[in-house]
């Protein structure tokens, strides 16, 4: 469990799909994360959460013990890095997030979630950079990044199909500082 005041984040269970079903059918939600033409009906949970990449480390996001969000972390693959233009031998981190909790976005959550995961891999999984990939016509989720200290390295034209569209997204990264 990664603590840090309020927020909890635990290893995702079986009985949290649930919760990531009620967030991935909410139009709110999935405007940013999966695509309002892709909800989520429990089968699909299992599918995408449970039955999926044993590399991803998923987590549920709780805010005083009450579920709000979900959060992901991954070391890159090879493929990744080749796409991102990074060296093979270095140890970089991934992660995705989404507050699905409505009345508990704009409160400074997610800057404190994504700072508070940054530094578990930095400190804890011995990460060199952690990255995103977040669609530019995000900027909320843009300036909660830069908040946290990512910054950007590069625009990744029709990176990401979302809604039936290539989404450009911005490579940004955050550097270990040692």
């Amino acid at each position: 469990m990664i603590v840090s005041g309020n927020l909890f984040i635990r290893p995702l269970k079986k009985e949290d799909a649930g919760h990531l079903v009620k967030w991935l059918n909410d139009p709110e939600v999935l405007q940013w994360y999966e695509g309002r033409d892709r909800p989520h009906d429990l089968d699909k949970v299992y599918e995408h959460f449970y039955e999926s990449d044993n590399q991803v480390i998923k987590n549920l996001v709780m805010w005083n013990q009450t579920p709000i969000g979900y959060v992901q972390y991954y070391p890159l693959s090879e493929k990744e890095k080749r796409i991102y233009g990074y060296k093979r031998n270095e140890s970089f981190y991934g992660m995705d997030q989404f507050i699905g909790e409505l009345s508990y976005q704009g409160r400074g959550i997610g800057t404190l979630l994504v700072g508070t995961v940054a530094t578990f891999l930095f400190d804890k999984l011995d990460a060199a950079k952690v990255v995103m990939d977040p669609q530019l016509r995000n900027p909320r989720a843009l300036r909660c990044y830069e908040k946290c200290g990512f910054r950007p390295v590069r625009l990744l034209k029709s990176h990401e199909m979302h809604e039936g569209k290539k989404e450009d997204c911005l490579l940004i990264e955050k550097i270990r500082s040692w």
